[in-house]
Formats: C-alpha cells, sequence, structure tokens
C-alpha cells in the first residue's frame, strides 16, 4: 500500500511551542514498521516556520511574510536535521522535497516532480515534504499542508492518505462548545451538512482546522484516494489507520481511482474558469461530449493553452475540470462561435474542442 501521511504542527509539537522530539521518534518508528511491512510512505511534514522560531530562540512574532519566510528559511533545515537524526535510530535514510502551487500547474514540473518522488519510494527513501515558504508568494502558494498533502496523493497515486492533527476527528459539534457532540466514524460523502461540522481555524501555531482537513478529504475522494483524519497522539495511530482499525474519521473515497493523466487534471491548480451554456452543460454531463467553444458564455481569469480550467455550469457550480487548448485571450474571441469561425477569427486553430473528453474529468 503506498501511503500519504500528513503531520500539522501541532502533532509534532504536543502542543508545545517546539517540536517534540518524544513524539517525533514514535511517529518514525510507526513509519519504519509500516515500511517494513512492504509497506511504501510519503510524508507532509509542517512545522518549519515554527522550528525556525525555535531555532532562533523565540524571538517576539511580527506575523509578516517576510518574518515568516525567514523563520521558514532557517527552520526547514533545522526540521530535516532532526528528522534525519530520528530517521538513522531505525535505518532510514530521507529527502527533503519543497513544492510550491507551480509545480501542479504544469505537466513537466508534475511530472518531474512525481519522478523524483517515486525514485525516492524505489530506493528505499523516506520522502519528507513541505511548501517552500521561503521563496511561496500567495500566488504560488497551495495554501496549507493539508491541501498539499492531497495533491501529493494524487500525484502518487495513493491508496491512502491519513492526516494527523490534535483532534480526534470530525464530531457532529464542535466539542469544545458542545458536551453531547460525537465523533463521526465515516463520511461516505463529503455534503453542505459536512462542511457545517467544519468549524474555524485550527491553532496559533499551524494554519489548520478541521475545514482544510476536509477540503484535503475532498480533493483526494474525489480521485479514488480514500483519507483518515485521526490524533496524532493516539497509540500507534498512524499503523491503526492504515491497517483498517477504527480511529479517527474516515472518508471514503467517491468511486475507483482514475487514471494518472486525470488524477493530475484533477490536483493541478486551476488559474481560470470558463462559463458555459445550458447546451454545453448538458452535454459535457449527459452524453459524453467535449466542450466547444459555441458552449461557451464567458471567461474569468487568465490561463495559457494546456492549462487545467474550471468548467462551471450556468448556475455557477463547477461542473468538471479540463485542459484548455486554447489561451484566455482566445477563447474571449471565439466564445459563443461555431468551430468553423475559429481559424477566421484567430487566423489559426488547434482543433473544433476546447477541452476534449479524453481531457475532462468531470465532478
Amino acid at each position: 500500500m503506498r501511503v500519504v501521511l500528513k503531520l500539522g504542527t501541532s502533532v509534532l509539537t504536543g502542543g508545545s511551542d517546539r517540536l517534540h522530539r518524544p513524539r517525533m521518534v514514535e511517529l518514525i518508528r510507526q513509519i519504519a514498521a509500516l515500511r517494513s511491512d512492504g509497506h511504501e510512505v510519503v510524508l507532509v511534514s509542517s512545522g518549519a516556520v515554527l522550528a525556525g522560531w525555535e531555532a532562533l530562540n523565540f524571538p517576539f512574532r511580527e506575523r509578516t511574510l517576510a518574518e515568516k519566510q525567514l523563520l521558514a528559511a532557517v527552520g526547514q533545515s533545522h526540521l530535516m536535521h532532526t528528522y534525519s537524526l530520528l530517521a538513522e535510530l531505525y535505518g532510514l535514510k530521507v529527502a527533503q522535497i519543497l513544492l510550491t502551487a507551480d509545480d501542479f500547474r504544469g505537466r513537466t514540473r508534475y511530472l518531474n516532480a512525481r519522478t523524483t518522488l517515486t525514485a525516492c519510494l524505489s530506493r528505499g527513501v523516506l520522502p519528507i515534504i513541505n511548501e517552500n515558504d521561503a521563496v511561496a508568494t500567495e500566488q504560488i502558494k497551495v495554501g496549507d499542508n493539508d491541501t498539499l498533502s492531497a495533491f501529493v496523493a494524487n500525484m502518487l497515486e495513493a491508496d491512502l492518505l491519513v492526516i494527523l492533527t490534535d483532534a480526534p476527528g470530525l464530531y457532529t459539534a464542535d466539542p469544545r462548545t458542545h458536551p453531547e457532540a460525537v465523533l463521526i466514524p465515516e463520511v461516505a460523502r463529503i455534503t453542505p451538512d459536512i462542511w457545517a461540522l467544519a468549524g474555524g481555524a485550527g491553532s496559533h501555531r499551524g494554519t489548520g482546522g478541521m475545514h482544510t482537513k476536509i477540503q484535503a478529504a475532498e480533493i483526494a475522494t474525489r480521485a479514488g484516494t480514500p483519507v483518515v483524519v485521526a490524533p496524532g497522539d493516539a497509540p500507534e495511530a498512524v499503523v491503526r489507520a492504515v491497517t483498517g482499525e477504527a480511529i479517527g474519521t474516515r472518508f471514503l473515497a467517491a468511486g475507483s481511482p482514475l487514471e494518472a493523466r486525470k488524477r493530475w487534471i484533477l490536483a493541478e491548480i486551476a488559474p481560470g474558469r470558463v462559463l458555459l451554456d445550458q447546451g454545453a452543460a448538458t452535454a459535457l454531463r449527459e452524453r459524453g461530449g467535449s466542450l466547444l467553444a459555441v458552449g461557451i458564455r464567458g471567461i474569468e481569469g487568465d490561463f495559457e493553452r494546456g492549462q487545467t480550467v474550471r468548467l462551471l455550469a450556468p448556475d455557477g457550480h463547477e461542473l468538471a475540470r479540463g485542459l484548455t487548448r486554447y489561451a484566455s485571450g482566445d477563447l474571449r474571441r471565439i466564445a459563443g462561435r461555431r468551430s468553423a469561425d475559429t481559424q477566421g477569427e484567430l487566423g489559426y486553430d488547434y482543433g473544433p474542442e476546447v477541452v476534449h473528453r479524453d481531457d475532462l474529468v468531470m465532478l
């Protein structure tokens, strides 16, 4: 089984303001045990900013982007050094891989990242992934490491995504204010009612919360990867989640895994939106058709040919995602027109389909 394991800052610190080495040793021990049983493990780790804060002896926090990037730059090496020392106790080699949203946008960079990760797994190396916070801006950020772990799970066609956090799982209400709340052991489908249970952000040490866990679960389960959100302080939490024991909340996969190409389309961060008329929406949804220019009634955002775009039904909900054969500027000129008019309007054409059915994932 190929497993992506995401560790939140609160898990790595044990609720303190510094890395909790005994907790980290225990988690690495469980990873080693899984690998001994034949499982492949990829680790997505938070904690770089806090590790940098610890390494600099806890200076006053200004909470600016520049300060966060400084702490991340210091903390990445500190965090990886700690992981490396602890992994050696169990004979594990580790590799650091820093990603940004751009690594999921372009097909070439996406495939290069996947090749590196699979090479690590084939050589028995534990990849440790984090977002490249030292250089990332809002324009190139994935957003948070919960979302990043879901994108990585899709990229690697993982069999399971495990997200460890400081909460036991998803509850029927916020247990801090509703003592009668009970844990939801399994979610078959992420509905608006499930989203309503998400609550607010996480602790001051991290950026997540149950909302980002559900968002990650939606991304991963749509592509066929089940997700377990479990408490990081529970005994054998990682092993129990992987072996199928009841722990935390398990989000079931929405159907069978998608083929690799469509996984990439779903995982890629889409920079633009294409608004469809009712005829085009019906053709995609009911007849398995491709998207033609005549069915487009609007373009939002800027994107290049070959990038993933979101296809929106007339009521505004996201119907599908797909690779566009035309850039946003071209589409604004040919939207609503017949395919036969493309050559005359643009002076060239890339075929009658704006998004071919083979390059499209229905949501």
